[in-house]
């Protein structure tokens, strides 16, 4: 296999972030190569995780690593209050939720399509998510906290949604001109992007 590549990640205003992405089969054409590219696409910019919709893929794939987060807090006891410590680094294929649970709780989100935007988002603190690995084994697992809030903003991005759908429409308006300015490409981070033409 040639050497992994970081790939630019597509900005707000692509249509391909609002497409539902497709199931794909084993013989995917070169898979392996897209998933190692995600995760050094993920490192290189300090992301958690990412949708390959994210990569201009409209396919069911995703990758998570929040043992990251858990890495980030020195002290034991912050990783106490977190029942999903000490995390996960995952590969999800086809993945279909299969039911929401717990409570409803806030955390403040970023995209990596989205810079420069971040807003409390409030999702549910416990999913059940049927999916494949990246061998397509199958899978049907509970994940909770922090892991689950990673995996449910990424499984929106297989749905065609972004983490800005579940904010109030006046909150919105307000951010209507930042979100224009991403979308023309008119926004300063230090990883490689795809803006819409």
């Amino acid at each position: 296999m040639e050497g992994f590549m970081i790939l630019p990640i597509v900005a707000y205003g692509n249509p391909v972030l609002r497409k539902i992405s497709k199931d794909i089969n084993p013989d995917y054409p070169g898979l392996p190569k897209l998933i190692e590219d995600m995760w050094e696409t993920l490192y290189a910019s300090t992301g958690v995780g990412l949708a390959a919709p994210q990569v201009n893929k409209e396919i069911r794939l995703f990758v998570v690593d929040s043992e990251q987060i858990f890495r980030q807090m020195k002290e034991d006891k912050d990783q106490e209050n977190y029942p999903d410590a000490p995390g996960i680094k995952q590969v999800f294929i086809n993945a279909h939720i299969k039911e929401l649970d717990g409570f409803e709780w806030n955390y403040n989100e970023g995209c990596l399509s989205i810079p420069k935007i971040r807003e409390d988002i409030k999702r549910q603190s416990v999913v059940t998510i049927e999916y494949l690995d990246e061998d397509f084994q199958h899978h049907m697992r509970t994940y909770q906290g922090l892991t689950a809030r990673i995996i449910l903003h990424e499984y929106d991005h297989i749905e065609g949604k972004l983490f800005i759908d579940h904010i109030s429409p006046l909150k919105r308006k307000l951010l209507k001109g930042k979100l224009k300015d991403i979308s023309k490409g008119k926004v300063k981070v230090d990883y490689k992007m795809l803006f819409p033409a």
